[in-house]
């Protein structure tokens, strides 16, 4: 039997995952796409806004949009510590769907506006994971 990972994504208001895993895939700022796997060396990476995805026994995939945050791994444990994250089957797409659409509104009168970026940014990520 394949070691595996022990897997927790917490956030300030929930555990949104704590289970085991094959693989896990994160993206972060500096290093991009990177996959954890039982034995990886100890890593603290800078999470970017995207999806996470946890390869579960068995061939199952979790996904989750993690809207910034921190991966550590050490001894086999890979936790992610996020300012929100959401499982797919959770979001509610029509919410994401009408927060971009304000986003893009905003954008077209104020192209700078970083709230309506970051905002612009939190919908499609969630759009995309709610897809998969």
């Amino acid at each position: 039997m394949a070691v595996e990972l022990d897997v927790e994504l917490v956030s300030p208001e929930d555990v949104t995952y704590s289970g085991t895993a094959e693989m896990v895939i994160v993206r972060t700022v500096t290093e991009g796409d990177i996959a954890f796997q039982a034995g990886h060396v100890p890593f603290l990476g800078v999470l970017a806004p995207w999806s996470v995805d946890v390869l579960r026994p068995g061939g199952e995939r979790d996904t989750f949009a993690v809207h910034r945050g921190f991966v550590e791994v050490s001894h086999n444990k890979v936790t992610v510590l996020s300012d929100v994250s959401e499982a797919a089957d959770e979001i509610d797409t029509a919410r994401a769907a009408a927060a971009r659409q304000r986003a893009e509104e905003t954008l077209k009168s104020h192209p700078d506006n970083a709230a309506a970026v970051a905002a612009l940014e939190r919908a499609e990520l969630r759009l995309r994971v709610a897809a998969a």
